[in-house]
Order: C-alpha cells, then structure tokens, then sequence
C-alpha cells in the first residue's frame, strides 16, 4: 500500500495540488486539501485500481474536499494566483495576465477551464469526474471564454485559450 501511495503522489500530486489551489486560491487551505486527499486514500481499499481510476478518484476527492473547505473556511483575504511564484503558468505577460483573469471567475467555470486546458482532460472526461452532463462542462467553458474574452477587453487572447 505504501508503494501505491508513493507512487500515487509522484503521479498525480501535482495534479492534485494545482487544482486545489485553482478551487481555493490558497496555499495553506490547497496544502491541507492534498494532505487529506493522500491521506484518504492510504485508508482506502485500492485493490485492482488502474492509473485511471486513481487519477479520477483522486480528483474527484480534491474536488469533494475543496468544497468542504471552502463551505467552512472562515472569511479572511485570498491570495491572487500571481501572487503565488510557485505555480507560474508562463513567464509571458499575456500568459500571466490570462490565468489572473481565470482566477477571477466562478469556481464552476475556473474548474473546468483548470481541468481542459491545464490538465488536458476532454470534456467527456471531465463530465465523468464531476458527474454533470457533458454539455453542462462544455456551457461552462463557453461561459467562461466569453467572461475571459470580456474580463481582457476582447480578441486579443483568444487563441490563448
């Protein structure tokens, strides 16, 4: 179990981290999330799972965890994505000015833009992993080109996305 766990964390940590922090926009409140996150699932019976169903499982309890934290996180300020070094998309202005934008959607739409584009899931997959309709992911991306396209004043980054 241990080696699984290893094994697990090498693979699908960072995942596992940078969604956290897309969701919670906090780097002590996404470090707690992947804690208990591997921490779950060293409990967890992993008998006959394949790299797949890890990754999903894993996402989907950073997902489920993400959103207890945020129902119970006291009110206090949160950190934007640029300000975070470690998590630097791009070292180019409109790289970085496109992800500061993300960070200012809703968490409905920054998940689905962080889950397509940053980590290259169809939308198909990602139905799968959030268990709403495929369509309902594809109306969120769609919300949230438009909401960027507005949020940066046009055409400009559009091919960034």
């Amino acid at each position: 179990m241990e080696e699984f766990l290893r094994r697990a964390m090498e693979t699908h940590g960072d995942t596992v981290y940078r969604l956290a922090l897309c969701r919670l926009q906090n780097t002590a409140d996404a470090e707690d999330v992947y804690q208990d996150v591997f921490l779950r699932l060293l409990k967890q019976n992993t008998d006959g799972w394949d790299e797949e169903h890890t990754k999903a499982w894993l996402i989907r309890v950073t997902l489920n965890r993400c959103a207890d934290v945020g129902r119970f996180r006291l009110r206090r300020p949160v950190l934007p994505l640029s300000a975070l070094p470690d998590i630097a998309v791009s070292s180019t202005d409109e790289a970085t000015e496109l992800w500061e934008a993300v960070s200012r959607l809703p968490a409905n739409l920054r998940t689905a833009v962080h889950l397509h584009y940053s980590e290259g899931y169809s939308t198909a997959e990602i139905s799968r992993m959030l268990g709403i309709p495929a369509v309902t992911v594809r109306t969120r991306l769609h919300r949230a080109r438009i909401q960027l396209k507005n949020l940066l004043g046009g055409n400009e980054f559009e091919e960034s996305i």
